[in-house]
């Protein structure tokens, strides 16, 4: 039995469970998603003080808060990557997005703005892939509508920072025409995976269409160093794909493949779920306005929002409040602080403050509030100095730095 096999096989999901696949999650308690069942179910290891130990070790560097905090909560072979770094060995970073909507939300930042963190400290190559083709098959959308998503949400995301002398971009509808290299690893990865394990993983049905079938391979090209010579020209390098925990059925069938085309298996790092507006039940969601901050979104708007739809931890009355304090297990504003206050000793004060009673839900939204903002004001500064020309040359089929 391969390791995918075994995998597929002791994923049991019971009534009681979170729900969580690459395009549906829904969690069963105020407080969440339980990720330590999570990792237990998808079979990955906990990242745990040793590994941040160790990292901040061989790399010199400070743990970034994300990691201090389990926002990066769930890893594979890591340490192999650590191992590589320490003897000098190069890797490269392989990340995506896939676009659904004008403009992309703060949750989507997360995972990009871990990447680029990563991409500074290790000093590696970044391939970003955006997947139009994904959301032509799975939603109502035109090709030609999907195109310009993706175009759109490139520029959002090179506006995080990215430099285009180490990062290549691309859209799977325009790209992978271009490059039969690319196209050839995904036959090879097609032949490697029946459909009967393509349904055991992503849960396909007789109903859909047969380019959902075929959607993984794609995804997972990026992640062999031979899909992109331009870049490496056919050199086996390995690929540490720091990602959300929805996406990682795609990357347990690639690793499972990897060794069966004498491929290095691709390291994961998986990032938590920002949570909507509502409750942490659900991630932040594109497709409810209302459930989500955009980065585009006016002070006003994120003003509004947080203030009307944040679900809130507090007590009914003041009285009760300052009595039995605040809850941040449930708490939004709270949890969004965890995301965006770097300062630790702050967001301690703010959790024993909100938690003895001394704050209240009102001003803990004004602080969520005053965090958030700067942090997108500063972003949109940045993205709108992102151009058609800026974003063409991220797109441009080049080499870039490895």
């Amino acid at each position: 039995m391969t390791e995918l096999e075994e995998q597929v096989a002791n994923i049991s999901v019971t009534e009681d469970d979170d729900f969580v696949d690459p395009w549906n999650v829904a969690g069963k308690s105020q407080t969440g998603i339980d990720y330590d069942k999570l990792i237990k179910r998808f079979g990955s290891q906990k990242i745990d003080d040793d590994l941040i130990d160790r990292f901040e070790k061989v790399t010199g560097q400070r743990a970034h808060h994300f990691l201090r905090r389990g926002i990066f909560f769930s890893h594979r072979d890591f340490h192999t990557v650590l191992n590589l770094h320490e003897a000098g060995k190069k890797f490269y970073l392989y990340t995506g997005r896939g676009p659904s909507s004008e403009s992309m939300h703060i949750g989507h930042l997360i995972p990009f703005i871990f990447t680029k963190w990563l991409q500074d400290v290790f000093k590696v190559p970044l391939i970003i892939q955006l997947t139009d083709d994904e959301k032509v098959m799975w939603k109502d959308i035109k090709i030609e509508d999907a195109r310009q998503m993706a175009f759109n949400n490139a520029k959002d995301i090179i506006a995080v920072g990215f430099d285009t002398s180490n990062t290549f971009i691309f859209n799977d509808l325009d790209f992978i025409g271009q490059c039969p290299a690319f196209y050839q690893n995904m036959l090879r990865v097609q032949k490697c995976v029946t459909f009967n394990q393509v349904k055991g993983i992503f849960g396909f049905g007789d109903s859909d269409v047969i380019g959902k079938i075929t959607f993984p391979s794609i995804e997972a090209a990026p992640a062999f160093s031979t899909s992109l010579p331009f870049i490496f020209e056919n050199k086996v390098v390995p690929c540490l794909i720091p990602c959300a925990i929805d996406q990682d059925p795609y990357f347990r069938m690639t690793r499972d493949v990897a060794a069966r085309l004498k491929m290095p298996k691709p390291a994961l790092l998986h990032a938590s779920f920002l949570p909507a507006l509502q409750g942490a039940q659900h991630k932040m969601s594109a497709s409810d306005p209302n459930a989500s901050i955009f980065l585009n979104d006016t002070p006003k708007q994120i003003k509004n929002k947080i203030n009307k739809y944040a679900f809130s931890g507090g007590q009914a009355t003041v009285e009760e409040h300052r009595e039995k304090g605040g809850n941040t297990d449930v708490d939004i504003s709270y949890k969004y602080l965890t995301f965006f206050l770097e300062d630790d000793e702050r967001l301690a004060e703010i959790k024993k403050s909100y938690e003895s009673g001394e704050l209240l839900t009102g001003e803990l939204k004004k602080l969520a509030i005053d965090t958030i903002t700067p942090i997108i004001q500063d972003y949109q500064a940045r993205r709108a100095l992102v151009t058609d020309d800026v974003m063409k040359q991220f797109f441009a089929i080049r080499k870039i730095d490895v």
